[in-house]
């Protein structure tokens, strides 16, 4: 009776280990003190406790090969759980694959901890081989992450991103419900978004929605990088009360991720263009630079409007015909900002994607094709903001004193969700 008990409380030891190194997990996915310090050196007496709990586990309990495998995958998984790369963690993991080729939570294991060396390559065969072997959520969320890190910077990175958007989408038919891989998702499609050179608006909307989807998990609520990516893509959209406070939500989660000065950057962008648009709105050359433009003759595609006759969101068929005040200069990469005013001498931002910021110019006189119209109006930390505003996401949209803009007038930003191995 006693023996039985024994052999009990020692297989008891090895689930114990288990849950430990979850727990540690836990802790690494969910702690962000101020200082980043405070962090690592939690992990590092938390990991030392977790690793004496499974030293703890008799000599007889690690013979066979599986469970072998099973002691050596997570001391090594225990030793990885810091941000930078260990050897002794990729030691432990290759061991316990080679013991047991079918441990799919070893073969993850091991190609993040590769891919911390940055040999991306070889961390992409961990997960390929893991994922012959048989399908894997988290596995295929890791190889789409990994295809759009693989992916910076190459020749063929729209195609690479649309891999990894297709891996995003193979882990969500294995678990709707998984907040996870629908944060994954967002991940990639908000990445192809800058990627394809086509500023796609539906990418933005896809991702979007993927982040919405992964909200609906309690799991993924400790998650800044959600709501720091959820705000960036309402940032992009011109959802600008949404963004700011998504950053907000984030940076309380996760001082680090410098939410904060995204807010910071956001708030005096739009103190800037409240500005100048109260500046000029009262402006006394308005009237002569906004006299020659209802004479401008347009395609008959496209009917005229004015700024107070377009409706909220796109306006098919339809071309505003403006000339233009000012460059706005501000601290983001994207988009390009430019306020202007129509022939009603009505004064409206104009933000652009995809083309070089020398293209346009003050003075210009731009046909706007299409438009995507946004009233602006809403309230952030007592302060109102009211302003009409035009977005045009494609090159084909902008007639430049009458004249179509080039490919060579095309450029590619390149912004990344905030992710990590």
């Amino acid at each position: 009776m006693r023996n039985n008990q024994a052999k009990e409380e020692e297989e008891d030891l090895m689930t114990k280990a288990t849950i430990a190194v979850e727990d540690l997990y836990h802790i690494r996915d969910t702690y962000f003190p101020t200082n980043p310090d405070d962090k690592v050196s939690k992990l590092q007496n938390e990991s030392d406790l977790v690793l004496n709990l499974l030293d703890s586990v008799p000599q007889e309990q690690r013979k066979s090969p599986m469970q072998r495998a099973t002691y050596e995958y997570l001391r090594g998984k225990i030793l990885d759980v810091f941000p930078d790369y260990r050897k002794e963690a990729e030691d432990h993991l290759s061991k316990a694959v080679k013991l047991n080729p079918s441990l799919a939570d070893a073969w993850l294991c091991l190609g993040n901890c590769i891919w911390k060396k940055g040999d991306l390559s070889s961390a992409k065969n961990c997960f390929t081989l893991a994922l012959s072997k048989s399908p894997n959520k988290k596995i295929l969320c890791q190889l789409s992450m990994l295809e759009r890190k693989i992916a910076q910077g190459t020749e063929n990175e729209a195609e690479l991103v649309e891999e990894s958007i297709q891996h995003a989408k193979e882990a969500i038919t294995l678990d709707v419900k998984d907040g996870n891989s629908w944060y994954n998702l967002g991940n990639a499609c908000l990445t192809s978004f800058f990627v394809t050179g086509a500023w796609d608006h539906s990418k933005l909307l896809q991702s979007l929605k993927a982040y919405q989807n992964a909200e609906k998990d309690d799991n993924m609520k400790s998650n800044p990088d959600l709501y720091f990516n959820c705000a960036t893509v309402n940032k992009y959209l011109e959802n600008y009360e949404r963004a700011l406070s998504g950053f907000e939500a984030a940076a309380l989660k996760d001082p680090g991720l410098k939410a904060t000065e995204e807010v910071q950057k956001m708030v005096n962008l739009l103190a800037k263009l409240e500005s100048m648009l109260r500046g000029h709105a009262r402006s006394k050359r308005l009237a002569s630079l906004s006299s020659s433009l209802a004479a401008v003759n347009l395609n008959s595609s496209y009917k005229r409007a004015t700024m107070d006759l377009l409706l909220e969101g796109l306006n098919k068929a339809v071309a505003v015909v403006g000339k233009v005040l000012f460059f706005i200069k501000h601290e983001s990469v994207a988009p390009l900002y430019y306020l202007l005013c129509d022939s009603n001498q009505i004064c409206f931002v104009l933000s652009v994607y995809g083309i070089h910021n020398d293209t346009i110019k003050e003075g210009d006189q731009l046909t706007l094709l299409e438009p995507f119209y946004r009233h602006v109006d809403f309230s952030w930390k007592e302060k109102h903001y009211q302003f009409k505003s035009i977005r045009v996401d494609f090159l084909e949209q902008v007639l430049v004193n009458g004249k179509g803009l080039s490919s060579r007038q095309a450029v590619r930003t390149s912004i990344f969700a905030q992710h990590k191995p």
